[in-house]
Order: C-alpha cells, then structure tokens, then sequence
C-alpha cells in the first residue's frame, strides 16, 4: 500500500520552520535595534566614524594578520614534523594535547599566559635578567599575539596534518623509489596538499582573530591595544554611547561578511574542526640530521602549548583553593554558568535535532528533485549565525531592549540564547551524521508499522541518537560555560557567572583569586570536552 504523502503539517516539518524562526528573531532582532539607532540620531551614528575608529580598524585587522602568520607558518612546520614520523611513541599524545586549547576558556588561558609571561609571571625574573631591565609583562599587542599563537597554533597544525594525510600512498613510495630527499619529498608531495589547505586554513585563523574578544579585552592594555568588539563592549558598558556602538558594531559586522564571503570560496570550515583519520603508511624514512630538527620543532611546540597550561595549574594551586571553595560569591556564580550553561546545551540540541530532522524528511520527500530554499535553509541555516559575532548580537540587543526592559533582568535569558545558537554549528556536527545513519535504517520499518513521533523518538530512534545528542550537549554546555561575550555586556551583581567573576577579580588585582577560579573552571571545562569527546569516539 502506497504510502500518504507527507504534509507541511508534518512535525518534523514544524520545528524546522520554528527553528528557524527563532535565529531569524535573534539576528533579525539585533539588527532592529542597530538600525533604529542608527535612524534615531544619524549625525551622531555618523560622527562615530572617525580617527578613533580608522585606528581601531587598522589594529583590529594588523593584529589579526601578525596572529595569523606568526600561527600559520610554525604549524606548517609542526605538522610536516609529526607526517613525516607517523608513528613514534608520544605523537597521540602530542595531537591530544593540540586539541586542548581548543577546549579551554579564553579567559583561563589568558591567565595563564599572564602567570607565565606577566610582571610577576614565573618568567619574568630570567627575562629581566635577560634584558637587563624589569620585565614589562605581556599587555598589549605582544599579549594578544602569544594568546592567538597559543590557541591557533595547535588548530592549524592538526588542519594541516589533515590536510597531509590525504596524500596517496603511492606517493611516498614513488618518492623512495625515485630517490627523494626530505626537500623534494616536501617540494613534490607534500607541499601541493599544503598549498591547497593553506588559503582556507589562513583565512580560518584570520577570521578568529578579527573576532577575538575575550583575549583582548584581558590582555590589551588600553586605547592603543583595542579591536572593534572590546570597543563595542567599551562603547556600551563605560562610555555608554549607542551611535557608536553602531557605527563599530556595522563595520564589525561588514569585516565578518567579508572574510566568511572569501573563506567560503575558499572552501573553509567555518567551525574549524579537525578530525584525524590513522595515519597512511609511510615508506620514506627521515635521516638521522632531520629526525633532530623535527624533534627540536616537536618539542618547541609542545613547551609553547603545555607551558601555559602548567602555569595555570600552578598558580590555581597556589591560591587559597579552600577559602574560595567556601565563599557565597563563588557558590553563586558556579550554580549560574551551570544552569545557564546547562540550560543553553539543550535549546543548542533542541534547535539542532529540529533541523536535522526537517532537513532529512524534506531531502527524502523530494527524491531526485532540486532542494527548495526551505530545506536548503535547514542545511545551512545555522551556519549562517557565525557571519554575527556574539557580541554584535548582545550589542543590537542591548541597544534595542535598554529603554523598555531591565537589561540586567533578561541576562539569563540573552546569554541562554546566544550562547546555544553559536553552539549550534558544532551540535549539528556531531548529531547529523548519526541521525541521517539511523534514518536510512529505520524509516521504512516505521512507516509500515506505523510508529511516528514520540513512540518513535522513544523506541526507534534515541538508542542510535543516545550517544551523539550527549556528546553534543556536553560540548555545548563547555562551550557555552567558558564563554565571557554575551554576559560581559548584560552581566551584573545580580547575574555573575565563573568568566565575569574571574574577570572581576583579574580587574581588581586579586590575582590568587583569579588563578584558583581559572583553574576550577579549566577542569569544568575540559572535563565536559573530555565526555564529549568519549561519547562522540563511542557512537553505535
């Protein structure tokens, strides 16, 4: 009997069209509130656009280029090194140590770095000696540019290593066969495959530093240190002027359009994500003379990576961790970057599985017939919410609510929001794939039994989506916990997280306080990307 031909009635149907509408209220709404700023009082949105801003947006985009080359030609290096010995004892470690960056809250690591390179840093007493004068610490444009080293460094090198072992083997093994040395192996197989990753791999990390926030408004140190959104956040929270938060808001958001604009004809992944398949077979083997320069570039990059990180937990060790394990302050502010942490993981998945499962009725109602724009919404829908930066949407939204609503109210509600849809391109890596899988294998058997909907979620679908949907929380709920953007603009006495009070405490000079809290978070944190990551390696 042929099956009844599905309507837009159709559930699956209905939470995409919602999802959907939701983003578009999100963006849409921020967009509102700048505009009608902007319309409000023009000669003053216009005035904005001054000498102050011309140099905002050349530090923004300088910065952002000596970050990207200083972080993309020493991975070139590093990756090369860990290709060309596939298989000695250490390399997953060293590959599981690259991903940790990734996982750790920007605040904690610019913490760590100050710990490690700032005026009372372990280093700065041989720095000194070093350079004859007291050690000035690392504020500034050298703090920003060691912080993006540290965290896209290690991103670029697993992007590139990817990008190596998808060299044919026959490659290597016509390489021997012909005699090459490490120079022509690099010159005739290797560097064509660099080459080809290195345009979206730059643009990737450009594009990060253009939209770095946390780690400069931490390790700036002041006007001349300053990018377009610690201005927007200065502009509102200090100076409280919306015709120039709009201004810097607008030219944020163009430079964001633009470099997604050519990162997508680059072919980039936005979300940046490396997932490394097992090493090929190799049949080249390193002389003696470049196994010591590789093991000397190796093991650079490790100290680079592992020494702020062993900064952060000495100098959380060192605080008084059981004086503030019983302050009321630091109570307060767990439970809410948990719960709101908690509570942004599952409008993420929420929003995500609605997608997902639209996406694959409409693409399976449609057969052979070209997507429509619906679905192709579905598709890429959220992507599209990494062309706004969190903080241009917190900035629209704080201009739009503040003269009929308590913004400091409608904290937890923005931070909720806004940190559950930028989790959502990630969410939906790892719930996809998954889902189209068990999809395939149990659509027929449910239509011919009848289950639909929640008896189907329930006894068909969650066994195979169990592990995935966790594995997606949990990213999320790290993502969203270590996140300082949204809640820098709305938080307050009355709505702190662990970030905002961290940052208070580094703002006040309790330093010890500010390390014990950066260490506590730092374990939160990379244990959820720990479970995450397990249950993502463990899916049926």
């Amino acid at each position: 009997m042929k099956a009844a031909r599905r309507t837009p009635a159709d559930p699956r149907f209905l939470g995409g069209a919602l999802a959907l509408g939701l983003l578009t209220v999100l963006i849409g709404g921020a967009f509102v509130g700048l505009i009608a700023e902007g319309a409000r009082n023009p000669g003053a949105a216009w005035a904005a656009f001054d000498s102050y801003l011309l140099r905002i947006i050349r530090f923004t985009l300088m910065q952002a280029l000596l970050s990207t080359a200083l972080s993309i030609l020493p991975a070139l290096l590093v990756a090369r090194a860990l290709s060309r010995h596939p298989t000695f004892p250490g390399r997953h470690l060293i590959l599981q140590l690259f991903a940790v960056p990734l996982a750790l809250p920007a605040i904690v690591a610019a913490l760590g770095l100050l710990a490690l390179l700032g005026r009372a840093g372990f280093l700065a007493p041989p720095l000194g000696a070093l350079t004859g004068e007291p050690w000035p610490g690392i504020y500034g444009l050298s703090g920003i540019l060691i912080a993006h080293v540290f965290f896209n460094l290690p991103m670029a090198t697993r992007l590139f290593l990817e990008a190596l072992e998808t060299v044919p083997t026959d490659q290597h093994r016509l390489g021997v066969q012909l005699g090459f040395k490490a120079w022509n192996s690099f010159r005739f197989i290797e560097w064509p495959a660099l080459r080809k990753a290195l345009p979206s791999i730059a643009g990737l990390v450009f594009m990060l530093c253009v939209t770095s926030f946390t780690l400069v408004l931490t390790l700036g140190g002041g006007p001349r240190a300053t990018t377009l959104e610690v201005a927007i956040y200065q502009a509102l929270r200090f100076d409280f002027d919306p015709s120039r938060a709009v201004a810097l808001t607008l030219v944020q958001l163009a430079l964001t359009v633009i470099i997604l604009a050519l990162l997508s004809r680059l072919g980039a992944d936005a979300a940046g994500e490396a997932n490394l398949s097992v090493a090929p077979r190799r049949f080249d083997f390193p002389s003696p003379r470049e196994s010591i320069a590789n093991g000397a570039i190796l093991l650079a990059a490790v100290l680079f990576v592992v020494s702020p990180l062993a900064a952060t937990g000495i100098a959380g060790l060192s605080a008084d961790l059981q004086r503030l394990a019983s302050e009321g302050s630091v109570h307060s502010a767990t439970l809410t970057s948990l719960w709101l942490a908690f509570s942004a993981a599952a409008f993420s998945i929420l929003l995500s599985f609605a997608l997902v499962r639209t996406r694959h009725a409409l693409q399976t109602q449609r057969r052979d017939a070209p997507p429509s724009l619906f679905e192709r919404l579905t598709d890429r829908g959220a992507g599209y919410v990494l062309v706004v930066p969190p903080i241009v949407i917190g900035a629209g939204w704080f201009i739009l609510l503040r003269t009929v609503a308590d913004l400091f109210a409608l904290a937890p509600i923005m931070v909720i929001t806004v940190n559950g849809v930028m989790a959502m391109p990630f969410a939906l890596r790892l719930i996809r794939p998954a889902h189209d899988a068990a999809a395939t294998r149990h659509d027929r058997l449910c239509a011919s039994l009848g289950i639909t909907g929640w008896n189907r979620l329930r006894l068909i679908d969650w066994p195979s989506l169990r592990r995935p949907l966790l594995a997606a929380f949990a990213f999320a709920m790290a993502l969203s916990l270590g996140d300082l953007g949204v809640i820098a603009l709305f938080g307050s006495d009355a709505v702190k997280t662990l970030p905002y009070l961290l940052l208070e405490r580094m703002g006040s000079y309790r330093t010890a306080d500010a390390a014990g809290l950066g260490l506590f978070l730092a374990l939160l944190t990379l244990a959820l990307m720990l479970l995450s990551d397990r249950l993502g390696r463990s899916r049926q």
